[in-house]
């Protein structure tokens, strides 16, 4: 009788046991993950001269300069978009013209240049806007169209690879204190259901211990022909402990989700008063972010798209759409298109979009998600300060040429030996983002 008492207090150890192992292994598991998705960098290979025997880096400038100014109205092929496709331009018209051309078309048109009046005939008097760029710049677009039609399926693509979404760098804070939640609740039923067994094992073994014994007591046999009774193990102290550390657990749980989510907007996508299909325009047709959003890489803000520049294209293009329809009617009214903000961040909060993009290389989909692939755009990313903290301690700074980091970077290697990453400059003080 005494081994079977030991056996049983032994046994009732072993629910406690199984769920510190399952939440040992879960929160291991948990770990592993959020380490595998921190952000990596590695050294590029320098790049090979293109297929029209123009240095790389001139080509790569030149799909940059294309793809931020060009590609809204021209394709690097054969396919008309607004203006013709421009495969082989080089063979059929001088690098002069072209250059006189991209930057002022009115001027050369108006001088009377028989080419330039040729063109602009041909495709309805559509006019082509001007540009100030360089000499050097011009030249990098003209070398990189001659190596995309020399090579098309080797150049640089001038939509900057738009269909592959960049990650949701790091792991909110919220979410990782609801799911400890979760692995909690789920350990605490585990429990509960192996204690339930558990004390059913050990009275199988208690009876079966009774049933060898030859000499029963009036108790003994008392309890042998004694029925289980499920109100009494509903009524153990054990189990009531764990009903209700479970309840706790739960209600917890679900206010936690309920308080940490005030503010947070993920997955909002109000209706707009155009329907606008950025898969249709970013997608498909690989127009630009910083053709529509002007500002998106020298100013705080990305601004909203004024009337103007989707008449741009759609003087000529889908007028007589309804929904083209109404942009025609803002204009004549002199009315602005009240645009549904989608992405805020409270005021508190200082946010420069120009530092994210044009000095730290963020791509759009970072934070807006697959953009070009939304009929509808919602918003992505949750946007809490958690996020974007773990984004700042995992994102390595760019420091390659730029002088002003060679002196940070020495102290910093001296200190630790992970990366450079943003947070390594200061990007988790408060100042940063508080002031």
């Amino acid at each position: 009788m005494i081994s079977c008492k030991k056996r049983a207090k032994y046994a009732f150890l072993l629910p406690f046991v199984f769920a510190f192992l399952f939440v040992t292994s879960a929160f291991a598991q948990e770990q592993a993950n959020v380490s595998e998705t921190g952000v990596t960098s590695g050294a590029e290979a320098p790049a090979a001269a293109g297929a029209g025997g123009a240095d790389a880096g001139v080509i790569d400038a030149g799909a940059t300069l294309f793809k931020n100014n060009c590609v809204q109205c021209h394709s690097v092929g054969t396919d008309v978009v607004v203006g013709p496709g421009l495969q082989d331009v080089h063979k059929r018209r001088s690098e002069g013209w072209l250059i006189k051309w991209i930057r002022n078309s009115s001027a050369l048109i108006q001088s009377g240049d028989k080419d330039a009046v040729a063109v602009y005939e041909q495709y309805s008097k559509q006019q082509m806007p001007s540009f100030a760029l360089s000499d050097d710049e011009l030249k990098a677009i003209i070398a990189y169209i001659k190596d995309a039609s020399e090579a098309p399926t080797t150049g640089p693509a001038p939509d900057g690879n738009p269909g592959q979404a960049g990650q949701n760098v790091g792991t909110d804070a919220i979410g990782a204190v609801s799911g400890y939640m979760d692995l909690l609740l789920i350990a605490l039923v585990l429990v509960l259901i192996v204690l339930v067994i558990t004390l059913l094992i050990i009275a199988s073994v208690l009876k079966g211990y009774l049933k060898n014994k030859g000499d029963l007591t009036g108790s003994e046999q008392e309890i042998l022909e004694q029925r289980t009774n499920f109100a009494n193990i509903y009524k153990s102290k054990a189990v009531r402990v764990i009903v209700g550390l479970i309840f706790v657990v739960v209600l917890v749980d679900l206010t936690i989700d309920k308080v940490m989510g005030i503010g947070i907007q993920q997955g909002y996508a109000p209706r707009q008063p155009i329907a606008f299909s950025h898969k249709l325009h970013a997608g498909d047709h690989q127009i630009n972010c910083n053709y529509c959003h002007t500002s998106v890489y020298k100013s705080e803000k990305a601004n909203i798209p004024s009337a103007n520049i989707c008449m741009n294209c759609h003087s000529q293009i889908q007028k007589e759409s309804p929904e083209i329809k109404k942009i025609y009617r803002a204009i004549e009214k002199n009315q602005p298109i009240e645009w549904v903000r989608v992405h805020n961040l409270p005021e508190l909060a200082y946010f420069n979009h120009s530092q994210h993009t044009k000095v730290g290389g963020v791509e759009c989909q970072t934070c807006h998600g697959p953009i070009e692939t939304m009929e509808v755009v919602a918003q992505y990313s949750p946007l809490t300060m958690g996020w974007c903290i773990d984004c700042h301690r995992n994102t390595p700074l760019n420091t390659q040429g730029n002088e002003y980091y060679d002196n940070l970077v020495k102290l910093h290697e001296k200190q630790s030996k992970g990366a450079f990453v943003v947070a390594s400059n200061g990007g988790t003080e408060c100042s940063k983002c508080h002031f």
